[in-house]
């Protein structure tokens, strides 16, 4: 699949139809206004000199004709995070991919108190300059054959990157990781065949476009299969979403389960009665959330699993082959092995180890220095994620392999930890378990948490289901904890934070 292909022939099959729905402009977008737009947008972004393009637009119909009209230019987009640190981002892969060029919004900018940097060009700015004539030469291409108009277009293949996303940087800096065009396509294509969509599916879009579940689930997925998207920029906005939902007709939506435990707490009865498919990935789904979103709404959760650099869906429950807990089957287009965390053995159902991936979802690789550099081990990709496959193939994660800590000789996991406490405490409180230098074992865990709660009852309840070593004693109150523009918490700043407070 070639993304902007397959978006253009899609937009001439369902001329009439509603491509977008940008709830926080009040636009509805047709595939065939979708469709000229893009045009436009791709004849004006082809006079820049760059390869790249920076696209710093949060999730809309703005964001995604930019992302489209990128493609069309025969440009790349460098999909960049606004949440945290803009300016920063911004300078980091300009610098890093050797461009200048930023599409962005000026309310976003003055929304969240960024300069505008040398580079940046405002969509408010492109609009006002769209001419009569940019118009008609964009309808006339639409009815060029596509035949011909693909090989008008700039030479676009398979391999062709088709996009420049970070690693979200939650553990250490973040990584220049380049999909292609196959890559997204395929994985695509899978979501698509396993979980059953439709064209007639309305999804909720609300994920940020710099990170890749909202690029594949809320951007490409859709467009490239007919679907509706309704866009709404702010994923946090917990009181409104619901209810757009349930004026919207909304039949699906994918987010992080911390975006979706907001949801539904602030959901009314009649909110969710369209949503037939809630999908949960990028973190753990806790077991509470479950519960809250059948309990109320009679809704199942089906959870998945990926990486950035797996474009992202390595595997996914399916609508009718849902296992709770796990982290679904493996997509078709995808190989997954365990492996020894020493030995790099394959290791058989049950065991835990490593989970490494191959397969047309994996990356290019990663850019750097203007190179591509491959982290591959004979064509398998190391996740850095330690789980196991069970006897009916269905994944299972355990934890991050860095979020792994030896303590007096023994590997423990933060993770596990973090469960443990999350299922004695208030649903409300968020947790986040992290370790700090020990003298005599090598280390000590550290649970931060969101509310007070009572230490020494923990610590007992605790005693019932982990060993001594993995139970924190110290135990420190953030009011918020820092998280990530997908909704993750943010390791690395929790990790700082509590060094800085323990040296001091």
């Amino acid at each position: 699949m070639i993304l902007h292909h397959n978006f253009i022939k899609c937009a001439k099959e369902n001329s009439e139809k509603l491509a977008i729905i940008d709830r926080m402009t009040n636009t509805k977008v047709t595939y065939s206004r979708a469709l000229i737009a893009s045009f436009i947008l791709g004849n004006k972004i082809s006079g820049s000199r760059d390869e790249y393009i920076g696209i710093m637009i949060p999730t809309s119909a703005g964001a995604m004709l930019a992302t489209i009209g990128t493609l069309i230019a025969g440009k790349i987009p460098v999909m960049i995070n606004y949440s945290t640190g803009a300016k920063e981002n911004c300078e980091y892969a300009q610098k890093s991919c050797k461009f200048k060029t930023i599409l962005t919004s000026r309310a976003l900018l003055e929304k969240i108190n960024c300069p505008q940097i040398e580079g940046m060009i405002c969509i408010e700015d492109i609009m006002k300059s769209i001419t009569l004539i940019n118009k008609i030469h964009a309808a006339l291409l639409t009815k060029i054959p596509n035949s011909l108009l693909f090989k008008l277009l700039p030479k676009t293949t398979q391999e062709s990157t088709a996009c420049i996303l970070f690693t979200s940087g939650s553990e250490k800096d973040p990584k220049i990781v380049q999909l292609s065009h196959k890559n997204l396509g395929t994985n695509v294509e899978d979501v698509i065949e396993v979980l059953k969509l439709k064209k007639t599916d309305i999804i909720f879009s609300v994920l940020p476009l710099f990170h890749v579940f909202g690029i594949q689930t809320n951007f490409w997925m859709p467009l490239t299969l007919g679907m509706t998207a309704v866009t709404y920029a702010n994923p946090l906005d917990y009181k409104s979403i619901p209810q757009i939902i349930r004026e919207e007709g909304c039949t699906m939506i994918a987010a992080t389960p911390i975006f979706l435990s907001g949801y539904v707490r602030s959901a009314k009865d009649g909110d969710f009665k369209t949503l037939e498919l809630v999908v949960a990935g990028a973190d753990k789904t806790p077991d509470w959330l479950r519960d809250e979103y059948k309990s109320k709404h009679n809704i199942d959760i089906i959870e998945g699993y990926g990486a950035t650099e797996t474009s992202p869906v390595i595997s996914v429950n399916h609508r009718d082959n849902n296992k709770p807990g796990s982290i679904g089957l493996i997509v078709p287009h995808a190989e997954v092995k365990i492996v020894g965390i020493d030995s790099e053995e394959t290791l058989p159902a049950g065991c835990e180890g490593k989970i490494y991936v191959r397969g047309d979802l994996v990356m290019k690789g990663y850019l750097k220095n203007g190179d591509t550099v491959s982290p591959l081990i004979d064509g398998w990709y190391d996740t850095g994620d330690i789980g196991l496959l069970d006897s009916d193939n269905f994944l299972w994660h355990r934890g991050r392999l860095k979020r792994f800590v030896k303590i007096g000789g023994e590997m423990v996991s933060l993770l596990k930890t973090e469960c443990a406490i999350s299922d004695l405490i208030d649903n409300s409180i968020d947790c986040c378990v992290v370790d700090i230098p020990d003298d005599i074992k090598g280390a000590s865990l550290v649970a931060v948490l969101t509310k007070e709660i009572d230490r020494d009852k923990i610590v007992k309840d605790l005693s019932a289901t982990l060993p001594q070593i993995a139970i924190p004693k110290k135990y420190v109150v953030m009011e918020e904890l820092p998280k990530m523009g997908s909704g993750k918490i943010d390791f690395r700043r929790v990790s700082e934070l509590i060094s800085q407070e323990c040296l001091n």
